[in-house]
């Protein structure tokens, strides 16, 4: 971990990621790509030890409200925030200026902050995200060892759902000969269902791979599948998009559930959600009549 004064906290949509890097160790990580810049290894943190004051001085000259980002690039709940606080203190910011939050994370760290989370929640609107890869707990400590278990967040998710703050799970990465099955498929859409989540969002049933976290990604089959690095060099070659060969299939499955269950699929129409700012009570009145 090192700490950064940064220059500023707000992309050009609202988005920001107050680490850069990641310590949960997930196999497939898209953030580990080259194309991001990162000029520091991945694991070796690095903190914006003033996102809380950027953030204070950003949202203080907003003229109007606005849903913020994060999590997108880096999560905003490994390990170190239970040190540094920094997440919760710009919570804390968000939610004393009246914006919105859409806010993803693999750890059940968030529910720390569910006091902050029902507060923004209340006066605007608040948008919690999880991803979810695997219904097996044992294949889970694998794909993404040093992070909450699929069960766990799931469980997390609940608790949303009981506190009436909508939520989002990203179904995502399905990766090809290791989880992309119809069980694993049907048992994370029944989490869901139960879950009452209010969207999926899911691209495809496969993952991407590009220079950086391609090469990460094979160091990890060669560890813990070996033999399979070669499966995809036969398959894939050196192809961005790496879709299953069951793809077809499990997008009819998955399309179907969510059709039987009311759940939004349509990707952009849930990224409108999450970009569209609302108060409470626009957002109580959207919950009872439908989505946009």
């Amino acid at each position: 971990m090192h700490f950064k004064e940064a220059k500023s906290i707000l992309s050009p949509q609202n988005g920001m990621n107050i680490f850069r890097g990641c310590t949960h160790g997930c196999i497939y990580c898209d953030s580990r790509s080259k194309c991001y810049g990162m000029d520091h290894d991945f694991e070796d943190v690095e903190v914006k030890i003033n996102a809380p004051e950027l953030l204070e001085r950003a949202l203080s000259r907003k003229r109007k409200k606005c849903m913020i980002g994060t999590g997108a690039m880096s999560d905003p709940y490994i390990p170190i925030e239970n040190q540094l606080n920094l997440t919760r203190r710009c919570l804390e910011i968000i939610a004393g200026h009246g914006f919105g939050l859409a806010i993803q994370t693999k750890s059940t760290r968030i529910l720390r902050d569910l006091d902050l989370l029902k507060r923004i929640n209340d006066a605007a609107k608040c948008v919690v995200q999880m991803t979810l890869t695997t219904y097996d707990e044992s294949l889970c400590k694998i794909l993404e060892p040093n992070v909450s278990t699929t069960r766990e967040r799931f469980e997390a998710l609940k608790v949303f759902r009981d506190n009436g703050i909508p939520t989002v799970v990203w179904l995502s990465p399905i990766l090809p000969f290791i989880n992309d099955t119809e069980e694993n498929v049907r048992g994370l859409l029944s989490y869901c269902v139960e879950a009452r989540v209010r969207g999926i969002v899911c691209f495809n049933m496969g993952l991407t791979l590009r220079e950086g976290n391609r090469e990460h990604f094979y160091q990890k089959l060669d560890e813990h599948f070996p033999g399979l690095k070669e499966k995809y060099h036969r398959t894939y070659g050196y192809s961005y998009i790496v879709l299953s060969p069951d793809n077809d299939r499990l997008m009819r499955i998955f399309l179907s559930e969510c059709e039987k269950h009311g759940i939004l699929h349509n990707v952009e129409e849930i990224f409108r959600y999450m970009r569209t700012f609302e108060t409470g009570r626009e957002a109580e009145q959207l919950s009872l009549f439908g989505a946009p």
